[in-house]
């Protein structure tokens, strides 16, 4: 009798999970957490990891065991670089906009996810404010604008969100003595869903 209670009630939950993910489903949170970047350099110049930050809101749109998840969120990248025996502190600061698919697997409000896509970096700098920056970020007007690529997992327990992603740069950028480096980087963050639909 137990048995049967036992495959009935795993029956009931394994229902509901696939159910759960065949309904189309709305998120939207709040994400915070900390990066590693290293900067590839050529011969020259080495470069030291150092940790930086970042902040911002996330949503996902799923069905069928598949999401869409839009993010923007600022980002602090910072390293140590060194050329020719001296050390410079280099930090970028940037509106990122990671445009990620993916897939969640779980029941009973834990979670396990995989995802992966293009982001987005628009640099604030002397010639672009922080406001400048999010107002390209939200058009998408990515001309002049730093990509990366992004490759991550994360695991959801009921409102919390944990995620550890590696970006990879795909274009390069320039320093102000005209060297040129892709930015590659570890984040890790912890979210909180403020609702879902």
């Amino acid at each position: 009798m137990k048995k049967i209670i036992y495959l009935i009630a795993l029956s009931l939950l394994t229902a509901g999970s696939a159910s759960a993910q065949l309904i189309p489903s709305f998120q939207f949170g709040a994400k915070a957490g900390f990066n590693l970047s290293n900067f590839s350099t050529n011969n020259t110049l080495s470069s030291k990891s150092r940790a930086g930050y970042l902040a911002g809101f996330w949503a996902r749109v799923g069905a069928a065991g598949f999401n869409f998840q839009p993010e923007i969120y600022l980002t602090s990248k910072n390293v140590d670089i060194t050329n020719n025996g001296q050390t410079n502190r280099a930090k970028f600061t940037s509106i990122d906009v990671p445009l990620l698919i993916g897939t969640r697997i779980g029941a009973v409000g834990i979670a396990g996810r995989l995802n992966t896509g293009p982001v987005l970096s628009f640099a604030v700098n002397k010639d672009q404010s922080v406001g400048d920056a999010f107002g390209n970020a939200t058009r998408l007007n990515a001309k002049d604008q730093n990509y990366a690529w992004q490759f991550g997992a994360g695991l959801d327990i009921q409102r919390l969100s944990l995620d550890l992603r590696y970006e990879l740069g795909l274009n390069k950028v320039s320093n102000s003595q005209g060297d040129e480096t892709r930015i590659n980087m570890f984040n890790l963050t912890l979210g909180y869903r403020l609702f879902s639909l």
